[in-house]
């Protein structure tokens, strides 16, 4: 039996998985820039850069909610599928 999910259809929490990931490279790049120039001997940034490191952590954060909102709407999706499986 096939599943009638088009491939091209978006499921619950592939945006937020999407938003997730973007956020996340952002917080690496951030974070590689922040802490080259402490390898280099160069002058560091200013603290407030720091901060953007936490986009990592952020970009993680709705990353995991994505991943949970679309494991939630599988597990709503096969309990309505399967018969007499009400509670």
């Amino acid at each position: 039996m096939r599943d009638k999910t088009q491939t091209n259809s978006a499921a619950p929490g592939d945006r937020l998985i999407r938003a997730g990931a973007v956020v996340f490279f952002l917080g690496a790049v951030a974070t590689l820039v922040t802490v080259a120039p402490l390898f280099l001997g160069a002058k560091p940034f200013p603290t407030y850069m720091f901060g953007l490191s936490m986009l990592m952590a952020v970009g993680f954060l709705v990353a995991g909610a994505g991943v949970l909102r679309s494991v939630a709407a599988g597990r709503r999706q096969s309990r309505s599928a399967a018969p007499g499986a009400s509670r």
